[in-house]
């Protein structure tokens, strides 16, 4: 007899128990072989993910960076069309100086100032300023800067009485607000 051997356990119970040992180790390495692919599955995805993630990034900053050039051209290219069209009115100004230096009529002189000035205007439209109307209008916050009240009878409570600077839009965006005096009630 086997001293190790409990008396009171049968071989067969024993033989069971060891080969139940033996299913649970299997079953354990099996367990950690499953557990050990899907570690390796998920690394795997994680990887994949990580990747298309600094792909994009990378596109994206491309792309931001790609956008700040474009802007930058666009405003090089907008900046040059106006010089050109400025351009034009400078040269009549050269000419008016030219002319000037023979001329000793102020009629002349006058007309020349007219002709200079509005090619400049006509300049400016074709690019999209317009004045902004203000002399008898609304007083409106947006267009118009208040710099005094003007006590007068001649326009209403709130309208604008006096203009001291134009004011100018570019398409509906303002350049420069007008700066204006706003009628208010004459004391007397």
């Amino acid at each position: 007899m086997d001293d190790n051997k409990n008396p009171f356990v049968d071989n067969e119970s024993q033989v069971e128990t060891e080969e139940k040992q033996e299913e649970t180790k299997d079953s354990e390495e099996t367990q950690q072989e499953v557990e050990e692919v899907q570690n390796n599955e998920l690394q795997e995805k994680y990887d994949e993910l990580n990747n298309k993630y600094i792909r994009l990034a990378a596109d994206f900053d491309n792309y931001r960076k790609r956008t700040l050039q474009e802007k930058e051209e666009i405003s090089t290219y907008t900046q040059i069309e106006m010089i050109k069209k400025l351009t034009t009115v400078l040269d009549t100004f050269d000419r008016a100086k030219e002319h000037l230096k023979e001329i000793d009529n102020c009629a002349t002189v006058k007309e020349s100032y007219e002709v200079a000035y509005k090619q400049l205007l006509d300049v400016l439209k074709k690019m999209g300023l317009t004045e902004i109307e203000a002399l008898g209008a609304d007083f409106n916050p947006n267009e118009h800067e208040a710099i005094t009240q003007v006590p007068t009878d001649e326009f209403e409570v709130d309208k604008v009485a006096l203009v001291a600077q134009k004011g100018y839009k570019l398409n509906d965006r303002v350049v420069r607000p007008a700066l204006v005096g706003v009628a208010k009630e004459k004391s007397e």
